[in-house]
């Protein structure tokens, strides 16, 4: 990036140890078998991580909700109100295999772990997704994942609701192993002082109406965003290792979705997921997903050894 962009970026960016200066005097909180957890499969982040990149993270996240709580009193008392504070709501974008899930555990963990706001739930949007016969009927299959095969009015009343400082809003729940939703389970989110929301595409707009009249998007909703980045050919390498992963675990299942691909030879395996990424997710991540990176006011940007070596913060 020359001078002259960086000038004109509505980004400031960091190197790794940049960042990792910025943690002050955050303690460290999480453990390493409390990290082993929340580790997804492939995922290679280690404590060290944790200290460099998500200490410095939960803490500029817990002063930007520390703030949120304080202009909510202000308007209440403008207001002449007393409603309880609402969720402070943090969306979370990124391609598939980048790590969305693993950093939004890690996250919901440390931001959990500061005194003033101790409730912090995780909504994977996986749960909004159209239900496998819908998305048959209608010739979505192999476009799961992308803008059109989630139930949107579902997830905007989620957010909206939670928004309003609802209690008791219901969230549907996917099944990895099933490959769908799951028929009458729901999770329960009520009122958390935190709410972070993880999905592919949770930062996707689409074009202004020209009367003017008002279109949510689910970012609207949001009160920090942050996106997950990687060089395509990484996130591809990383696809592929996930699913010889999945050959020799989930897919081991009778039950899984994709049991028949469990007996593939390793030439078969590496074929037939580099056909998926090439049909479904580099479509989708090139049409839809890597066009939102700009509207995050967080992007991380990951190395091929799953390493954050830099961090872009939207200027202020």
């Amino acid at each position: 990036m020359d001078q002259q962009t960086t000038e004109l970026s509505p980004y400031r960016t960091f190197s790794r140890s940049e960042w990792a200066a910025l943690r002050a005097d955050t303690p460290l909180t999480l453990t390493a078998a409390e990290l082993e957890e929340m580790r997804g499969l492939n995922d290679r982040v280690n404590m060290d991580e944790v200290v460099a990149i998500y200490l410095p993270l939960s803490r500029l996240l817990n002063l930007y909700v520390a703030a949120r709580q304080e202009l909510f009193s202000a308007t209440q008392q403008f207001l002449g109100g007393n409603h309880k504070n609402v969720p402070y709501i943090i969306g979370m974008a990124g391609s598939v295999a980048v790590g969305k899930s693993t950093t939004a555990r890690i996250l919901q963990s440390l931001l959990a772990r500061w005194p003033n706001h101790p409730k912090v739930d995780l909504v994977p949007t996986d749960g909004f997704l159209l239900p496998n016969a819908t998305l048959e009927r209608e010739g979505l299959m192999n476009r799961k994942g992308f803008p059109e095969s989630y139930d949107l009015p579902q997830l905007l009343r989620f957010l909206s609701n939670i928004k309003a400082g609802k209690s008791n809003v219901f969230a549907p729940v996917y099944s990895h192993l099933s490959y769908d939703v799951i028929p009458d389970k729901t999770i329960t989110i009520d009122r958390p002082d935190i709410l972070i929301v993880e999905g592919l595409n949770v930062l996707q707009t689409g074009k202004p109406p020209r009367d003017g009249k008002a279109i949510p998007y689910v970012s609207d909703y949001f009160d920090v965003s942050i996106y997950i980045d990687a060089d395509e050919e990484v996130l591809r390498t990383w696809y592929i290792d996930r699913f010889f992963s999945l050959r020799e675990t989930a897919f081991q299942d009778p039950r899984s979705y994709f049991h028949r691909y469990a007996t593939l030879s390793d030439s078969e395996t590496r074929q037939t997921a580099n056909r998926i990424w090439e049909t479904i997710n580099l479509l989708n991540l090139r049409e839809n997903v890597l066009p939102t990176r700009q509207r995050a006011d967080l992007i991380l940007h990951k190395g091929a050894d799953h390493i954050i070596n830099a961090v872009d913060m939207r200027k202020i």
